[in-house]
């Protein structure tokens, strides 16, 4: 108890930044909540804060984070992956490789650290601001890491929202293939949601679809990514790792919360309520780091990660196109 209430000013300071950001997402859907938690947590950066706050911002940032992931489980209904069927699994397993692997190589290259390029990959690959917020725990990223990311997945998802529509009339592609490929390639819900119910209602609705698949490849993205970390850093420590401590065990809780969504009967409206609740948690972690980050800093070093993610985003959309066209033949 007394743990708690040493961590209570920091949490409740995070609340009170997410309601203004929580409400004005609802309002410009395009732009999110999690991107205005994040930036009015770097405005209020600038203030020089009482330390007992800190304690509760740490938590807020780490640890209700990964809770916040559990109950964005109650969102998933496993019957919609079925649903989808094998067309969809084979289009995410190529553009998944494909912005994995552009991640890692581009980044190599532009000399972004290793948890900025996963980060961003993750974030462009899977789900946007939810894997990014389930993937840095598990590789201990830090809030400077998280920022970067979080602000770069936000620029190509406003952009994709307003330029996929025009480019699918431009391509002439039908609702089908328009909604596998929103689905695909354009990251954020709210800005899938954006592009394909512009393009058509069946679009939008296979879109929404398939962007709730892809967001079940954070269960095993996290996991892979949780052994690589546990054996890199017991590597460095001349010692084994364990299973135990080094696995993400919210992803677990995930999973069951998926489970019992799709095939308990819970009461009306207590899955929606729980989702929602954990995408406001994840505002409050966004404004948790975003009051740990150096906005200065960030703006003169942004060059580097806006390129990389440009690059897994421009790849990710033209390996859609092209498993589509030459393997799926939509």
């Amino acid at each position: 108890m007394k743990k708690l209430l040493k961590k209570l000013p920091g949490i409740a300071l995070t609340a009170v930044i997410a309601i203004p950001a929580w409400l004005i997402g609802k309002i410009i859907p395009v732009v999110g909540s999690p991107v205005l938690g994040i930036l009015f947590g770097m405005l209020l950066a600038f203030w020089k804060r009482p330390r007992q706050f800190d304690d509760g911002i740490g938590y807020t940032s780490k640890k209700l984070l990964q809770y916040s992931i559990i109950l964005l489980g109650f969102e998933m209904n496993l019957f919609n992956v079925f649903k989808v069927g094998k067309q969809t699994l084979v289009l995410m397993a190529f553009t998944l490789t494909a912005a994995f692997l552009t991640a890692y190589f581009a980044g190599k290259l532009l000399k972004l650290d290793g948890n900025t390029k996963t980060l961003i990959g993750v974030g462009s690959a899977i789900c946007g601001g939810s894997a990014i917020a389930a993937t840095a725990p598990v590789i201990h990223a830090d809030d400077d890491e998280v920022a970067h990311s979080i602000s770069t997945i936000f620029l190509f998802n406003v952009i994709a929202a307003f330029l996929f529509p025009f480019l699918g009339h431009a391509l002439g592609m039908s609702d089908q293939s328009f909604g596998l490929w929103a689905g695909t390639a354009v990251n954020d819900t709210s800005s899938v949601v954006a592009a394909g119910y512009t393009f058509s209602n069946a679009a939008g609705n296979l879109a929404v679809i398939v962007k709730l698949t892809r967001t079940l490849m954070i269960v095993p993205v996290t996991l892979v990514l949780a052994v690589y970390t546990g054996r890199k850093e017991a590597g460095s420590r001349k010692g084994g790792y364990s299973i135990t401590k080094i696995f993400p065990w919210f992803v677990l809780g995930f999973i069951l919360a998926s489970v019992a969504n799709t095939f308990l009967p819970l009461p009306a409206g207590v899955g929606s309520f729980l989702s929602q609740a954990g995408k406001f948690v994840i505002v409050m972690a966004m404004a948790a780091i975003g009051l740990n980050t150096n906005l200065v800093k960030l703006v003169k070093s942004g060059g580097r990660p806006i390129l990389l993610g440009f690059l897994c985003w421009a790849v990710l959309s033209v390996t859609s196109l092209a498993v589509q066209h030459f393997i799926l033949q939509v």
